[in-house]
Parts: C-alpha cells; sequence; structure tokens
C-alpha cells in the first residue's frame, strides 16, 4: 500500500496519514521494512522521514518495529503448548541466534521466564501517603513499573499482587528509597520532568500514546481527539481514551494532562479529585 493511500486524488497526505501508513506497513511485515522504503513510499529522505515519524509517535521506525515485533512473541509465548523457539519464529525472528541476543530486551526477562508468567522475577516495592493520599511505587531491575494512588495502602498492595502473581515482591532498599522520594516530589511538583528509568509494559498502540502523554507539556492539556489525531489515529478516541486508563505509571507518564472536549476532567484512573489537583499545582508552577 502505498503512502497516498488513504487520501483523496491531488490531496497531499498529513503527516499524521503518512506517519499512520508506514505504521500498518511495519505492523503487517514479518520482517521490518527498511528505513529507505519507508521514506521512500512517503516521498522524503531517509532523515526527513525518521524525524517525521518520532515527532508523531514518540519512536522511531526501527524503535516502533521493535515494539511490535515485542508485542507479536509475547502473544505468541502465552498461548498454550507452544515451544519458545516456535513462538520465535512466528513473531518473524528468522534464526535462534538473532532472538536470544534480542529477547531479554523485547520482554524484560528470559523468554523461559516469561513463558512461566514470569515466575521468579523480582519486583521491589514500597508504600506510604503523600500529599494525595495513599502510594505505591514498585520497580523491575529496569526501572519503576507502577506509580498508583489510593485512599487504603492494602489495596494498593493488593492489587499489585493481583496484577503481578507469579513474580517475588520484596521490599525497597536504600536505592529503591531514593527512586521513591523522588516520585514523591513529581507529586508534589507535577510539573517536574521524570528523571527515573521505566519498565513500561504495554502493546504498541498504549505505548505510543504514553509517549505522546509524556510529550504534552506541563500546564497544558490535549483532548482525547486531539492526542489521537498526534498519534495518526484520529477515529480511535475510545482506544486513546482505554490507553490513557490503563497508564501504570501516574505522573511519570501525564495522563492527568488529558480532558473532554469541553474541558471537563472525568476519566481519570486514581480519581478526578486527584486529577484537578495535579492539574492546578502544574498551573501554579507557571
Amino acid at each position: 500500500m502505498s503512502a497516498m493511500s488513504d487520501t483523496l486524488p491531488g490531496h497531499r497526505p498529513t503527516a499524521a496519514a503518512l506517519v499512520a501508513d508506514a505504521c500498518r506497513r511495519i505492523e503487517r511485515a514479518t520482517t521490518p521494512p527498511r528505513l529507505a522504503t519507508l521514506a521512500a513510499e512517503a516521498g522524503m529522505t531517509p532523515r526527513q522521514f525518521q524525524r517525521l515519524f518520532k515527532t508523531v509517535t514518540g519512536m522511531t521506525p526501527h524503535a516502533y518495529a521493535q515494539a511490535r515485533r515485542g508485542e507479536r512473541l509475547r502473544n505468541a509465548l502465552q498461548q498454550p503448548g507452544v515451544d519458545v523457539l516456535d513462538a520465535a519464529f512466528a513473531a518473524g525472528f528468522n534464526t535462534a541466534s538473532r532472538f536470544y541476543a534480542q529477547a531479554e530486551g523485547l520482554l524484560g526477562m528470559a523468554p523461559a521466564r516469561f513463558r512461566k508468567g514470569g515466575a521468579g522475577e523480582r519486583i521491589r516495592f514500597a508504600l506510604g501517603q503523600c500529599s494525595l493520599g495513599a502510594l505505591l511505587v514498585a520497580g523491575t531491575d529496569r526501572g519503576l513499573c507502577a506509580i498508583w494512588l489510593g485512599d487504603d495502602p492494602e489495596a494498593l498492595l493488593r492489587e499489585l499482587q493481583e496484577r503481578f502473581p507469579r513474580v517475588c515482591l520484596v521490599g525497597a532498599d536504600a536505592e529503591f528509597e531514593r527512586w521513591v522520594a523522588q516520585v514523591v516530589g513529581m507529586v508534589e511538583a507535577p510539573g517536574i520532568e521524570c528523571a527515573l528509568p521505566l519498565d513500561i509494559r504495554g502493546t504498541v498502540f498504549q505505548q505510543r500514546v504514553w509517549q505522546a502523554l509524556r510529550a504534552i507539556p506541563p500546564g497544558q492539556t490535549m483532548h482525547y481527539a486531539q492526542l489521537a489525531a498526534a498519534i495518526g489515529r484520529p477515529s480511535a478516541v475510545r482506544a486513546v481514551a482505554a490507553a490513557c486508563a490503563a497508564n501504570p505509571l501516574a505522573v511519570a507518564i501525564p495522563c492527568h494532562r488529558v480532558v473532554r472536549s469541553d474541558g471537563a476532567l472525568a476519566g481519570y484512573r486514581w480519581g478526578v479529585a486527584r486529577k484537578a489537583e495535579l492539574l492546578a499545582r502544574e498551573a501554579a508552577g507557571h
């Protein structure tokens, strides 16, 4: 399919349409298409197209292809009775050596461990209180995987146990306590840019939405429809809203900056009152 497939004759495709077409091309391909090929189809140089693609999606075409391959691999490994190498070939890996060289980076753990549901993975966590109520912070060796707000710390811990039923949950050490202190600082001043490592786990679509959320400047908001258009999926407003609701990293991925077209603050996983307070704190700091 060419880059002009979604446009009327005589009309130049928008940047979002060009990138959306490239994303579909990548998603259909077993072997990721070369940057030069994608650029030529868009009528651009490779450098121009890579810059455009990253502006719209928050990642390079190569990173998007890797994320899509990782998603296919996770889905294949979760099928009953599927061998690890069979899953690798189904995800588009041509050789076992290439698969094992990349698998841990794509899955966040060894393939065999992922196949067993993450059994043996270690997640550090801490429970505490902040000005917005109860706070749970959890992280793997790769980075933070959960920042949750609520009213009851024990309920937050139960949710963590339900989400990661086969991992080893351990208390925070000194290094992790420093991470937690930085998270508390981000809650108190949500305009502060997150400098902590993040272990972001989600589908390719969710990761595109979450990356776009991180590009919204502090003190500003965006409508769900605007966010959908920003990732090149203007008709996917409901899916964008669902991705915002699934965000596991409050403040670090600022889904509180997305509002309805009428400015209403509905749709925040941790409560509308907390969303309003975070936006008020950002407005006061700008």
